[in-house]
């Protein structure tokens, strides 16, 4: 009996070896992703695991679009703003004396005490609690910017910190935010010269009639609210807030629901400044494509970027295509926006992308786009809120199954009520073949794909591995060289730390 128990005993210790010599086997990176799978059935649980995470880049970021209703009303409270207590719409001063509830242009700040005001602003400048019997989300959505459009005037500072805050708190490492920092002076000067047909001249007369000024002033502008965005933020102190460790860049945002020669005038600035301040990495043409002029002028805007793509190669492109869905527009308004603008327009990448198997030969389209490499930034949130498409009508799978490299991406995480934790829940919660190395693979090809300048850290993004000079880490003398040269590479390395550090968790 001795000898059989301590055989027993032998047993157990050499079962027990094996089990820890097996686990000391597994990466950090196998234990993590092991744990996701296991939390997958319990939502809340998922929910923490990726609120955590680290998730690289939010490449579709609208500024206005990024700010939450509660944030508005402070905003326009203090600039002391008037709203129309039966649509929600600010006005500008004077307002109704008073916060009587028959008044009907009260002062912004009478929403602070009273709960039906606020709720009535929150609602209506967001999509919580909206209501399909009312109107669609795709209206709903896009009427709130019109709505709190007045207190973004004299706010970009304060959007700014908000922005990168909210960017630090999903754990993000880097933001392109869309932004049309010029004020619309371009717009205004494109209304001023009128139309031309030949893009030539009609680049010539708004060149030598004051873009170049417009140009400086955008930058000098851009320099005080980040100024004033760090003050806030009280970056370069001790008490500095996490926002200030996340990277941000800017996309010019073209207007193009509005008349060609103030698109024109939009996107000639978007060149011009991204060919002079480092901080605009490139541009993007913004408003519902649905939209009549949007729709009739397709093919003159993708005339405008090819004729200007020529001039200023360098500068970088991406453009929404294909946040469209049947019904919206006629079948064929459906069939050549993501091809056009990859083709014709030089994107590279695409916004939304929504409706590509509507193309013709939508699968011959995604191997062009896996061949170029062009990305598409996928928005679950605002795609079904907006057009209702969610689920297996989602194109996200046909886009990882043809190589189509992804990220995802908030597009307006204040109007939508969302954040870029939640996008990753929502893919998580609809795609169960979507896995933790997935959705790494994901956050670093955000990097990958941002307009950041330098050399990428990845020789390849196939297997990621890192550049010769990095091989041996970043203490070594060449690593730290090439990092010191490459503004994409430091935000990729920061990036493979964050995860280093997550992943010891598991």
């Amino acid at each position: 009996m001795r000898i059989a128990r301590s055989l027993r005993q032998f047993g157990l210790i050499v079962l027990m070896a094996s089990l820890a010599s097996a686990q000391s086997k597994v990466s950090p990176e196998e234990r993590t992703a092991a744990y996701l799978q296991s939390v997958r059935s319990q939502p809340l649980l998922a929910l923490a695991f990726l609120r955590e995470m680290p998730k690289g880049g939010d490449l579709h970021n609208h500024l206005s679009g990024s700010i939450y209703a509660e944030s508005w009303i402070d905003f326009a409270a203090s600039d002391g703003l008037c709203v129309d207590r039966t649509t929600a719409v600010l006005i500008a001063p004077p307002c109704d004396a008073g916060c009587e509830t028959f008044n009907s242009k009260p002062a912004v700040s009478c929403a602070h005490g009273d709960h039906i005001l606020y709720n009535t602003m929150v609602d209506g400048w967001s999509m919580r609690n909206w209501n399909q019997g009312e109107e669609s989300g795709h209206d709903h959505f896009f009427a709130s910017f019109a709505k709190f459009d007045l207190a973004s005037h004299s706010h970009a500072a304060d959007m700014i910190a908000e922005a990168v805050s909210q960017a630090a708190a999903d754990h993000l490492q880097f933001v392109e935010l869309m932004h049309t920092a010029d004020g619309m002076q371009a717009a205004q000067l494109g209304r001023k010269f009128g139309w031309d047909d030949e893009l030539p001249k009609q680049r010539e007369k708004l060149l030598a009639g004051g873009l170049k000024d417009v140009v400086a002033a955008t930058s000098r502008k851009l320099t005080e609210d980040e100024g004033r965005m760090r003050a806030r933020l009280k970056c370069g102190s001790p008490a500095a807030e996490p926002g200030c460790e996340v990277t941000v860049r800017y996309l010019y945002q073209v207007l193009r629901g509005l008349p060609r020669e103030q698109v024109f005038a939009q996107v000639l600035l978007g060149f011009e400044l991204a060919s002079t301040d480092p901080r605009f990495v490139g541009l993007n043409l913004v408003m519902p494509e649905d939209w009549y002029i949007p729709m009739h002028d397709f093919e003159l805007h993708m005339k405008m970027l090819d004729y200007l793509h020529e001039i200023y190669p360098k500068v970088h492109i991406s453009l929404h295509a294909g946040e469209l869905a049947m019904g919206l527009v006629p079948p064929e308004g459906l069939t050549f926006h993501v091809r056009d603008s990859v083709e014709r327009g030089h994107a590279e990448r695409i916004g939304h992308g929504v409706s590509v198997m509507n193309e013709r030969d939508p699968l011959g389209l995604l191997r062009e786009m896996a061949e170029r490499d062009v990305l598409v930034e996928i928005c679950l949130t605002s795609n079904d809120v907006i057009l209702g498409v969610k689920g297996d009508e989602h194109p996200l799978p046909m886009y990882l199954e043809y190589g189509v490299p992804v990220a995802l991406a908030t597009d307006d995480e204040g109007v939508s009520r969302s954040d870029m934790t939640h996008e990753y829940w929502r893919a998580v919660g609809t795609y169960d073949f979507l896995t933790y190395k997935d959705l790494k693979r994901m956050a670093r090809l955000s990097l990958e794909h941002s307009f950041l300048p330098g050399a990428s850290l990845w020789s390849a993004t196939t297997g990621f591995r890192t550049v010769s000079a990095c091989s041996a880490g970043k203490t070594s003398a060449a690593c730290q060289k090439f990092l010191d040269g490459s503004e994409r590479a430091t935000v990729q390395w920061r990036l493979e730390e964050e995860f280093g550090k997550f992943e010891k968790k598991f």
